[in-house]
């Protein structure tokens, strides 16, 4: 079996606190003596049998996220998150971030953006990889703060900025709300790349695509039920973003080998598997393709063709991608 490590990939779904070493976590929470819950403080993620609701995944969250308080710790969490992806053969990372979380801290909105792609410029010299950053907006945000938003993120499309996401719980918010602010940023030349199809019906992932214009989807497992919504995406080559660890522990599947990306594979979808919150999963990107080659059986040329659809569906510029799909075939033969 070749090195997974040596494969040659884009990782297209990955939150920025969500990226954060746990011993990184820890570290800024005892700088601003903040308290953990006991999940982030032990070894161990502490899901049990999994089926948890999605509160209990928000928790966490929020509570690494107050870790975050000064740009340098903004910095220092994409500066890591660069280089773990770079060590398992990522060479293109797309981070998704709500900047109004983090405003707060960083002397409001636009500051806070300002912050964050310079960070990510600065992660990339470093690392020596592509970054590129998707402003995203929960399910549960207003009209008028998506597009706020949004036209923030077409200010930046061309200096970093190379998405608009939608995440959170998709149950707070319908595709409709966001139709004005998804223009925005295609408009503006960025990626629509909503959550979605996790608690939601596939219905609400078709929607995404015939509305808001989504070229990727966050997760949209439940996608996988329907034909007619496979069918639409497979004709409008729609990638969808597994990430395999995700959906055990909120009960969305029993084991996982019921993660449906075969399903969509025989269907004619793009996958691109992605880790979306390693610190609150517990596993990397490499540990989703190695869940795939140990739980699936996929073989080696399908993990190359797995790396090639995650290539194929990132905002790198022409000639990047033209050379990661070469170096995946030099993998593969």
């Amino acid at each position: 079996m070749r090195e997974l490590r040596k494969l040659p990939k884009a990782h297209l779904h990955l939150h920025l606190t969500g990226s954060a070493r746990l011993a990184t976590v820890r570290e800024l929470a005892d700088k601003y003596g903040i308290s953990l819950p006991s999940e982030l403080v032990n070894e161990e993620a502490g899901w049990g049998d999994g089926g948890r609701e999605w509160s209990h995944f928000q928790f966490r969250y929020d509570a690494a996220r107050q870790t975050i308080q000064s740009a340098e710790d903004v910095r220092r969490i994409i500066r890591e998150a660069a280089a773990d992806d770079a060590a398992e053969g990522s060479r293109w990372l797309e981070l998704q971030v709500d900047p109004s979380s983090y405003a707060r801290h960083l002397g409001g909105l636009d500051q806070a953006v300002e912050i964050m792609v310079d960070a990510c410029h600065d992660a990339a010299r470093t690392a020596g990889i592509g970054i590129g950053l998707l402003l995203a907006v929960s399910w549960g945000a207003s009209r008028d703060q998506a597009e706020r938003v949004a036209l923030l993120a077409a200010r930046y499309a061309h200096r970093g900025v190379v998405g608009f996401g939608i995440s959170n719980d998709e149950r707070l918010g319908e595709p409709d709300a966001f139709v004005s602010a998804s223009h925005i940023a295609r408009d503006a030349g960025l990626l629509i790349a909503p959550h979605t199809g996790c608690y939601t019906d596939h219905s609400h992932v078709r929607r995404c695509v015939e509305l808001l214009g989504a070229r990727r989807i966050g997760h949209g497992i439940t996608a996988a039920t329907s034909n007619s919504t496979l069918e639409i995406l497979a004709q409008n080559q729609v990638t969808m973003e597994i990430c395999p660890t995700s959906y055990l522990p909120l009960g969305l599947f029993p084991a996982l080998a019921q993660v449906p990306v075969t399903e969509f594979q025989r269907a004619g979808v793009p996958v691109a598997l992605g880790a979306d919150d390693p610190l609150i999963f517990g596993t990397r990107l490499i540990g989703q393709y190695e869940i795939l080659r140990d739980v699936h059986g996929l073989s080696d040329q399908s993990l190359a063709d797995l790396a090639s659809q995650s290539v194929r569906a990132c905002t790198a510029p022409a000639e990047v991608t033209k050379q990661l799909l070469a170096e995946i075939d030099r993998w593969i033969r």
